[in-house]
């Protein structure tokens, strides 16, 4: 049966682009060396396409087939190898300890099942490995440049920073930032960033 994702991403076009994540793109020398990479909640793997070409071994997770498909049309694309999960991350089971680095761009879960969420991504990662995520915040809602219309799928910045606390807190921001990701992410946007390693 399908779902709301594999509806969203049934069409020709990349709803959110071909291009990387700008909060990936500019950080993504933190996670240099770090080869083995889990894309969470990638969609359409705009930015696992991307790790691969930096030459990680990356892994997209996703809800939707159709977008673990355009996924593997874009990786076709630009000569890269990335490999397809379906998963619900929600319900379904993750690896554990297995990656080197993981990364997540604006996953949306509802606020009561966000830490899990946060949790079983942390927990997926070797001791010594680095998380990176952009979220949509709380105060996304005025903005009209995408992301959820419903304020429990957004994400308390206070909330995320006390996730982080347990581990070594490389990059944390939240704020605005532009934004011009396809059709769906344009203009000025409030989010939350952050990278974390945990212990070795």
């Amino acid at each position: 049966m399908m779902n709301i994702w594999d509806q969203h991403f049934s069409t020709t076009e990349y709803v959110y682009g071909e291009q990387p994540n700008a909060f990936i793109k500019d950080y993504v020398d933190f996670i240099k060396g770090y080869v083995n990479v889990a894309a969470y909640a990638e969609g359409e793997g705009r930015n696992a396409v991307f790790l691969a070409s930096k030459g990680h071994l990356v892994t997209a997770f996703d809800y939707a087939e159709n977008g673990l498909e355009k996924t593997q049309q874009l990786a076709k694309k630009q000569g890269v190898t990335v490999v397809t999960q379906l998963a619900d991350l929600l319900h379904d089971e993750l690896p554990v300890e297995k990656f080197d680095a993981a990364i997540m761009v604006f996953g949306h879960f509802p606020m009561k099942q966000q830490h899990a969420v946060f949790e079983r991504i942390v927990n997926s990662v070797k001791p010594g490995g680095r998380i990176m995520m952009e979220l949509y915040s709380i105060y996304q809602l005025p903005y009209a440049s995408g992301g959820p219309k419903q304020l429990d799928n957004l994400y308390d910045p206070l909330h995320v920073l006390t996730w982080c606390q347990p581990y070594k807190i490389i990059h944390f921001f939240t704020g605005e930032q532009i934004r011009n990701e396809g059709t769906l992410h344009t203009g000025l946007a409030h989010t939350i960033q952050f990278i974390i390693e945990k212990e070795s």
